[in-house]
């Protein structure tokens, strides 16, 4: 099946046939930074290796956490991104060795439903 989305601005892309993908397989993957620039250059090289399909970025977010015996109020950002399970060790890798943080957050959250053509979306951007 192949199809067309409509972007911001009316903007038309075409998008390639999508195959019918297993949702269990996608990943949504929480990521924290620590400012809204690391945010965007560790989802901008997970998006540009094909490790993850797309990346949302939360700014403002507050946290507060323990910390080597202290508890730490800071502000974060959160990055949101879609992946799949093949492609979760190496994206993992990669986060790591892009992070300022000594212990990143990485947390990956496995979908279980979603929309065909999404599903579909996430493993061809990540698997082509």
């Amino acid at each position: 099946m192949s199809g067309v989305i409509t972007g911001r601005k009316g903007c038309l892309t075409m998008i390639a046939p999508l195959m019918k993908k297993s949702a269990g397989q996608v990943l949504v993957v929480l990521v924290m930074a620590g400012n809204q620039k690391e945010a965007v250059r560790i989802g901008e090289g997970m998006v540009n290796a094909k490790l993850a399909a797309c990346a949302n970025i939360i700014p403002g977010i507050q946290s507060i956490y323990r910390w080597k015996g202290k508890v730490v109020k800071a502000q974060e950002v959160l990055l949101i991104l879609k992946s799949t399970k093949p492609r979760y060790r190496a994206l993992e890798k990669a986060i790591k060795a892009m992070h300022t943080y000594e212990t990143p957050e990485i947390i990956a959250l496995q979908v279980k439903e979603g929309f065909d053509r999404y599903i579909g979306w996430v493993h061809n951007e990540t698997h082509s």
